[in-house]
């Protein structure tokens, strides 16, 4: 589904600084539609997809507090490419359903950002539903020192994860522009995110 205002694919690795970008872009007046939010409101207590990740893997597969049990989901999906394919199964129509629910809200004119990790991987999906993809961007191993000060996981924990995303590479092929986020300081991080809204004649500035 299409919009008339300017809309825009966001993505990046992990700890590539994509979420600051995203923060700068609202800022801006951009209305950022986030589905690694949405698909953790999914997940949390109560959240609408417990039921049938309940039903496909187990009881074991929802924590104490009510919400999806990240940690033990994590160790299947990484480690078995048909287990993902099944959570994925449940969650991507539930996700894509509220994502172009919250794009909808968007006020006339109003570009809209959507946020999303996994964009490379459905590149072909995104390309039709946006006008420009924006990708962050930086080397593995800064991505796992972010991580790692960020979350405190273990290196290998980090790289797993990495090993799971698309490749650099791959992201900077579907890319209409690159923010190398490498030993940028968070305002010249903000600077490159004002050049562009400029450069792609973006409304002015909210704040």
């Amino acid at each position: 589904m299409r919009r008339a205002g300017p809309t825009l694919g966001l993505t990046g690795g992990i700890g590539s600084g994509k979420s600051t970008v995203a923060r700068a872009l609202a800022a801006r007046g951009a209305l950022i539609v986030d589905t690694d939010a949405i698909a953790r409101a999914l997940t949390a207590p109560g959240g609408a997809a417990l039921p049938a990740i309940a039903q496909a893997f187990g009881e074991a597969a929802i924590a104490a507090d009510g919400a999806l049990d990240r940690a033990w989901m994590r160790e299947r999906v990484f480690a078995d490419a048909a287990q993902r394919e099944r959570l994925e199964a449940i969650l991507h129509p539930m996700i894509g359903e509220r994502t172009w629910s919250e794009a909808a809200a968007a006020a006339a004119g109003q570009p809209v950002v959507f946020d999303v990790p996994l964009l490379t991987e459905r590149g072909a999906h995104w390309r039709r539903q946006v006008d420009r993809v924006l990708v962050v961007d930086c080397d593995e191993a800064t991505q796992v020192q972010r991580v790692q000060a960020r979350n405190g996981w273990p290196e290998a924990q980090v790289r797993a994860v990495i090993a799971q995303q698309a490749s650099r590479a791959a992201r900077r092929a579907i890319a209409d522009a690159v923010i190398v986020n490498q030993d940028l300081t968070l305002d010249a991080l903000d600077a490159e995110v004002a050049t562009l809204w400029r450069l792609w004649a973006w409304p002015a500035a909210q704040v």
